[in-house]
């Protein structure tokens, strides 16, 4: 014999107000954006563009991966290596970055070989472009510490020929 069953479950009523309330003020902020004509924040190159900035040091880098589990980051203009990233070396931040840009070249089917673009700006900005997709990463955003490791590699000289495994 088959009893129906009877699903009963009780939602604390100060749970049901608060995401109510929630709901109110975000209706509420987006209406008065909407209302008050206040605009969506500009992108940094559309700021860029509107006061005129130009790129005061650029360059071309390739990111590629050693079997060693190093990253062998190569000036694209000269050849040369200009910074190796061992394994297990304070390198988080570049490496993150860079997994983040490979998975969107993945999705788009670009491989590895189109450069990166490093730029510093007039206003003091620094971007990461990605010639093969065109999305561009404002490098400020993350905080100086971590600005700084993509600085050096704009400002720091080659080393040897790279190495290819």
């Amino acid at each position: 014999m088959n009893t129906p069953h009877s699903h009963h479950v009780d939602v604390p009523r100060g749970a049901l107000i608060m995401a109510g309330a929630l709901v109110l003020m975000a209706v509420t902020a987006t209406s008065i954006a909407r209302i008050a004509e206040i605009p969506p924040s500009a992108s940094p190159a559309l700021v860029r563009a509107a006061d005129n900035a130009q790129p005061l040091r650029s360059r071309e880098l390739r990111f590629s991966d050693r079997a060693d589990g190093a990253v062998v980051i190569e000036d694209v203009g000269t050849g040369k290596t200009a910074l190796t990233l061992e394994p297990g070396s304070n390198s988080g931040f570049i490496r993150g970055v860079m997994r983040g840009l490979a998975r969107e070249r993945r999705m788009h089917g670009v491989g590895a070989e189109a450069p990166f673009t490093l730029t510093l700006w007039s206003d003091r900005q620094l971007s990461l472009t990605d010639t093969a997709t065109g999305r561009s990463i404002e490098l400020g955003a993350f905080g100086s510490t971590n600005r700084a490791t993509f600085f050096d590699l704009l400002t720091r000289p080659e080393a040897a020929a790279p190495t290819r495994s």
